[in-house]
């Protein structure tokens, strides 16, 4: 799984590993296998609508202090 981002933190858990780094946008690859992500899903898994159950991106971001990029928004 991959995000791009406008910030990191210094020091991201071992389960993400960035991939690039070019004119302000941060590439970051997430090991989805890692057991120490698992862990984190599972906390922060919700009912997205009824009967799916998921994580949000933004609520994973933030748990991790990555700024996302919001490939919704009109330039």
């Amino acid at each position: 799984m991959k995000f791009y981002a406008t910030s990191i933190p210094q020091s991201l858990p071992s389960w993400t590993t960035v991939i690039s780094n070019q004119a302000g946008l941060i590439g970051i690859e997430i090991n989805d296998e890692d057991p120490g992500f698992h862990s984190i899903i599972e906390e922060l898994s919700t009912e997205i609508q009824p009967g799916v159950v998921g994580v949000k991106a933004g609520d994973l971001c933030q748990r991790i202090s990555i700024e996302m990029v919001d490939t919704n928004e009109e330039n």
